[in-house]
């Protein structure tokens, strides 16, 4: 059954029919705050859609968690309370497995192939696309935080073997990774790194390129390395379905086009951020590390039973989790190929 507010929303359309000129205005939850990569791609797709619809549709979109937090974004773009927002699959790792494939410590380095194998996924394959109707859900367009790497103070990772001992600042299967292999994880938030860093609470923090700049943390560190191992991507935008239906043919396919086109113009920012932010570390006298792929292979090997901890969970989830992994797989090699082919999209020009 339809949501009272979709069918307000088609009521409100088809009585404004007759006018000369009616806008459909779709709100959009966002719990962070309007500043960063993400709300610079996310306002990019606002503006595109009342560009490209001529005034037909605008984007007004709700920050710093006015409609709902980050962990009640499922549930509330589901009953309405938005007509779209941003969903982050680690507040759902059962709930929401399906999207937490994007998340997995796989061999997925590249911010723009893993945000393109996630894009296809999640708007062409069938089981997928079934979980998201359950969930009254349909796929926009994904972000991710590119690859996982770590700084140090006082300490270098050369090989995997260097995290013994260390006092560690890490999230996800990645953090567990490193406390599997001796690292002493200590419970902190990428905003306190820093003062951890500075203070000797931590000795490394796992943190992205871009963040280590924007969060001005190489002033702490003496070393950097570069994991090229797999990154954080099960963050993007879904809409709630009953509204999507609501819209109009052309609409939806605005909407749809919009939010792939808004994955290669993220995959810009973020490769054009992570390596200026590399260049400003070596400028500022950091030593920049590139793991050995002997060193990288043995992490890679660890974060398996992560995989097949998700494969499970996935399962229970209703989807089949081996099968729709080695789809997506075939997807990260598919792009990756492309990559080496043809380039990035914004250089093929």
């Amino acid at each position: 059954m339809r949501n009272l507010k979709a069918v307000l929303c088609a009521a409100v359309t088809t009585l404004a029919a007759g006018a000369v000129s009616a806008e459909t205005v779709l709100i959009h939850g966002e719990a962070g705050p309007n500043r960063g990569a993400r709300a610079k791609a996310i306002q990019w797709f606002a503006d595109k859609v009342s560009e490209r619809s001529e005034g037909d549709m605008r984007i007004d979109v709700q920050w710093g968690g006015a409609l709902f937090k980050a962990n009640a974004a499922l549930q509330s773009i589901h009953d309405g309370v938005a007509d779209m927002g941003t969903v982050i699959s680690v507040y759902y790792p059962q709930e929401f497995a399906s999207y937490g494939i994007a998340d997995l410590p796989l061999d997925n380095p590249d911010a723009w192939v893993g945000m393109r194998a996630t894009d296809e996924l999640f708007r062409t394959n069938a089981a997928v696309k079934a979980i998201l109707d359950d969930k009254n859900l349909v796929y926009i367009g994904t972000f991710t935080t590119s690859q996982v790497n770590i700084g140090c103070k006082g300490a270098a990772i050369r090989t995997a073997d260097d995290i013994d001992g260390l006092k560690v600042r890490g999230v996800g299967a990645y953090g567990k990774v490193f406390g599997e292999m001796g690292a002493n994880m200590v419970r902190m938030s990428i905003y306190d790194a820093y003062q951890g860093l500075d203070s000797g609470l931590i000795d490394c923090s796992q943190g992205y390129s871009y963040a280590v700049s924007a969060l001005k943390q190489a002033e702490v560190m003496d070393s950097y390395t570069l994991l090229n191992w797999g990154q954080v991507g099960g963050v993007g935008t879904f809409m709630n379905k009953d509204a999507f239906e609501a819209l109009s043919a052309d609409q939806q396919e605005l909407l749809l086009s919009t939010g792939s086109d808004m994955v290669d113009y993220f995959g810009q920012i973020l490769t054009g951020a992570n390596a200026k932010a590399i260049e400003d570390m070596k400028a500022q006298g950091l030593e920049v590390i590139e793991l050995p792929e002997a060193e990288r292979a043995k992490l890679i090997e660890r974060g398996q039973p992560y995989v097949d901890a998700w494969i499970e969970t996935a399962g229970k989830a209703g989807l089949d989790g081996a099968a729709t992994l080695e789809v997506y797989r075939g997807l990260l090699a598919k792009y990756t190929a492309e990559r080496d082919e043809k380039g990035y999209p914004w250089d093929r020009q």
